[in-house]
């Protein structure tokens, strides 16, 4: 591969941005070194063929890679398609799809080589016109893509330079561009699949992945088979060949005690997010083995809605920063677990400010202060009113309890009422109408795994007047938006480290969030289970694993 000044630079910062936390208790920050192992005791042979069950906490809402926004669906997805990159845990970039490529000098340009013995699974060819294709798509406003919009930006065109061969334009340099083609959902899907099936195509999915699609029923199970043709694995895992394993039915099972259970009774041989109350029963367990990984990206954040007063006040949104008591919600609902958040970002991504942690600590005397001087005054039921008007919080929150969200609101609505804040909690299962069409939030949580602290443009920037749904915190200020601009294109890394500190603390010294927890992603399997993998986000790779018959 030709390397260039511009290039060698992207791919020492990409060493820099992907380097995995190591401050989850027991978890291992090295994914890749973090696999299912030999199995203990089993009195058996790995052999190839064979079903894997691997139970999901959730289910996903697309298959479709450019269209999804969920974490547990690219559980499913990486099995189906693959990407043109591949990042290894220590961040270093390598080929997948392509096999070299080249920047310009101004790193506004990625010419990429491509294979040429690649088919989807429908038979259409992989080439030019396909990742084309695939890119175009991402950014037509019809696709309605989700993350994976954000994922590709600063993409502009594509040309075709000849059969195998592609050249990606850029608006702007990027320090994420080439690290985020590597993920999953910038996957690379059946160009006539897509044309064929329109808006259904994340019901049937085509990519040219290890497995293929075989179906879907609705809340109870995702298929996928062996693709008997595979032979372009990437580097981050040991077979190159087609998976080892016949299928994988991926179980949809939200309810926590089930989904364990079924481990641990054997009618599934792997379970995700694993309860923190479960975690010491499983790892005494001799059936069974507790693979935990570190997730990167933006952790369990709670954001306020500045469109909403009086939250758009810096006073009203501190006197809640004062009076949530972070560490004893984590403490009480993850039994040390879980690591407490103190940023924006997780550690271990590439800018993280160290020097944010154990900053901020519970002052209810302060809360009470910032809220007397908004004149807001305590009645006699302890809220506060002002103008004839209760202080009230709207706290939304999604269903199912997915890592124990629900119960945060709870805590926080206890925590509140001590300094005269009602919080009314509403939990929906709608909440892209609730949260992101409609904006009628106060309070709302998420979190997102990703290689690049990029990802906070796409939370924090002022929102583009032309986007398709509203971004959480709805926080806009000329300054912040200029460091994430700036952050985006610098290309000297210390100088871009710095800006995404000044982010960081601004988001806490204005109280634009409240950062809770980092995810720990954790697997409860079956000791039969050997050479499961996962990829530098902490996502599980199949292609290695084998059952002991």
């Amino acid at each position: 591969m030709k390397t260039i000044h511009w290039l060698k630079y992207v791919a020492v910062a990409s060493v820099l941005m992907l380097v995995l936390s190591g401050c989850a208790g027991g978890a291992n920050p090295n994914p890749s070194a973090n696999s299912a192992g030999a199995a203990q005791g089993s009195g058996g042979a790995a052999a190839p063929g064979g079903e894997l069950s691997f139970a999901l906490a959730t289910s996903p809402d697309t298959l479709d890679p450019h269209r999804s926004g969920l974490a547990v669906a690219v559980r499913v997805i990486r099995t189906i398609y693959d990407s043109l990159v591949v990042q290894l845990p220590d961040g270093t970039i390598k080929p997948w799809l392509a096999t070299e490529w080249t920047v310009s000098p101004d790193g506004k340009s990625y010419t990429f080589k491509l294979r040429q013995d690649v088919k989807f699974h429908d038979g259409t060819p992989f080439n030019a016109e396909a990742v084309k294709f695939n890119y175009d798509r991402i950014i037509d406003p019809q696709t309605k893509a989700s993350n994976a919009l954000a994922l590709i930006r600063p993409y502009q065109s594509s040309e075709v330079i000849d059969e195998y061969t592609i050249k990606l334009n850029l608006e702007t340099p990027s320090a994420a561009f080439l690290g985020n083609l590597s993920q999953a959902l910038l996957g690379i899907v059946s160009p006539t699949a897509a044309k064929k099936y329109g808006d259904e195509f994340g019901k049937h999915p085509v990519g040219s992945g290890p497995f293929t699609f075989v179906k879907w029923n609705e809340n109870a199970d995702i298929q996928v088979a062996k693709n008997p043709e595979y032979r372009w694995a990437p580097e981050i895992v040991e077979n190159k060949g087609q998976a080892s394993l016949d299928a994988i039915a991926f179980k949809i099972v939200p309810e926590e005690a089930t989904r364990i259970g079924s481990v641990q009774s054997g009618q599934v041989l792997a379970a995700e997010t694993v309860p923190p109350q479960n975690v010491l029963a499983l790892k005494s367990d001799p059936k069974t083995q507790l693979i935990q990984v570190n997730t990167v990206g933006l952790p369990y954040t709670l954001f306020f809605n500045q469109r909403r007063a009086p939250w758009n006040e810096v006073k009203a949104r501190q006197a809640v920063q004062y009076a949530v008591d972070v560490d004893a919600i984590v403490k009480t609902l993850y039994l040390g677990t879980y690591p407490r958040a103190w940023s924006a970002l997780t550690p271990g991504i590439f800018g993280y400010d160290a020097s944010l942690e154990n900053t901020l600590k519970p002052d209810l005397a302060k809360a009470n202060k910032l809220l007397d001087e908004l004149g807001w005054a305590k009645g006699a039921d302890g809220i506060r009113e002002k103008d004839g008007k209760k202080l009230t919080l709207h706290y939304v929150d999604g269903s199912p309890n997915r890592e124990k969200r629900n119960d945060i609101a709870v805590m926080i609505q206890q925590q509140l009422k001590q300094v005269g804040i009602a919080v009314e909690v509403e939990i929906t299962k709608d909440t892209a109408t609730v949260v992101y069409k409609n904006g009628a939030h106060d309070l709302y949580g998420n979190s997102q795994v990703n290689s690049d602290p990029d990802a906070l443009r796409n939370f924090y920037h002022t929102q583009d007047p032309k986007a398709t749904k509203l971004t959480i915190a709805g926080v806009s200020d000329p300054q912040l938006d200029e460091w994430l601009e700036q952050g985006t294109v610098e290309l000297d890394a210390s100088k871009r480290k710095d800006i995404y500190k000044k982010v960081q603390h601004y988001l806490i010294d204005n109280a634009v969030i409240l950062p809770i927890y980092v995810f720990p992603y954790t697997v409860a399997a079956s000791k039969n289970v050997k050479g499961l993998k996962f990829d530098s986000l902490g996502y599980p790779l199949f292609n290695d694993v084998t059952v002991v018959k």
